[in-house]
């Protein structure tokens, strides 16, 4: 299934160019870019070796200019879509608050900056990494994927996976299984957690075109597909204590997160279309949320205890 781009009407244009300090703000998607920071900070932390602070502190900044502006070029190129669905009307560019070109050259400008000054200042591998982190996202994912298959999701689904294994190559220069096992778990949630709202949003994406995979093989169908990559999770989240990432903290605390997203998964999968079926939908996207902030907190919880500074209070 393919979709068209559409084009504004003149008096939406018009109303471009008087964008705020906000407006520009909010073309970054904060809310994703919060995720991208915390799991980033995380793989930070998680990886062997040394980083100084100062480097770390310029690795993280520039993986959230890479996240916003892939934010930005994404409201760009989404722009049509985003005017069509009720939860995107708002956004700067289809309110009108910020031109389509404007936000172009924002994306742009932020995407050429934090790529640069990530290879001048930390090392070229992650920023190589960023720079493809940005390129598919914006082009893999929001010019391609997002509008020709249902399999949207699961492909484009590597761009949020990235963050945490571009900071780990930040301190060792080099992709290894331990930074796998984190691009895993962001990975194999991305589905569930989106279809779940797809569920709830059916209309929208719908109305916009969107293939997302309720409007193209059905909601049942949807519904197994949400089971089936929740219980996928089960020996993906096992990864890092296998690969020497995470210990028992992360091992007994993930286990318990896993088993009630498991659980909301289930209630998905087995209540029919209907409040009781939306209820569980958005049960399960909240949580999903909560989950992948709190798994990516035991690893960092369990690293900080490991530093020289916290040693004697865990002895």
């Amino acid at each position: 299934m393919t979709i068209e781009r559409t084009h504004f009407s003149e008096p939406t244009l018009a109303l471009g160019g008087q964008g705020t300090a906000g407006d520009y703000f909010a073309l970054l998607k904060p809310r994703v870019m919060s995720l991208v920071i915390f799991t980033a900070i995380v793989g930070l932390f998680a990886a062997p070796g040394y980083i100084h602070p100062w480097l770390g502190f310029i690795t993280i900044l520039c993986i959230a200019l890479g996240a916003g502006a892939s934010g930005a070029l994404n409201m760009w190129y989404d722009a049509d879509i985003d005017a069509v669905m009720k939860r995107t009307q708002q956004r700067p560019i289809p309110s009108g608050a910020i031109q389509p070109g404007e936000a172009l050259g924002f994306g742009l400008t932020l995407a050429v900056a934090s790529v640069i000054m990530f290879g001048l200042f930390v090392n070229w591998q992650a920023a190589a990494l960023l720079a493809f982190t940005i390129f598919f996202y914006v082009v893999i994912y929001s010019m391609v994927l997002k509008r020709w298959t249902a399999q949207n999701i699961v492909i484009g689904g590597a761009a949020g996976a990235f963050p945490p294994m571009i900071s780990w190559v930040a301190v060792t220069h080099q992709v290894d299984l331990g930074s796998i096992s984190l691009f895993l778990l962001i990975f194999m949630w991305t589905p569930p957690h989106f279809w779940a709202l797809a569920l709830f949003r059916e209309g929208d994406y719908e109305k916009a075109g969107v293939p997302m995979l309720p409007n193209v093989v059905g909601r049942p169908e949807t519904r197994k597909q949400i089971l089936i990559y929740s219980l996928l999770l089960v020996p993906t989240v096992a990864l890092p204590c296998f690969t020497g990432t995470a210990g028992l903290l992360y091992a007994v605390g993930a286990g318990l997160l896993t088993s009630l997203f498991l659980k909301h998964a289930f209630d998905v999968y087995r209540l029919a279309d209907g409040p009781a079926g939306d209820k569980a939908c958005k049960k399960l996207f909240g949580f999903s949320i909560f989950w992948l902030f709190a798994v990516f907190a035991l690893i960092l919880i369990e690293r900080i205890a490991q530093l020289p500074a916290f040693g004697n209070i865990f002895q």
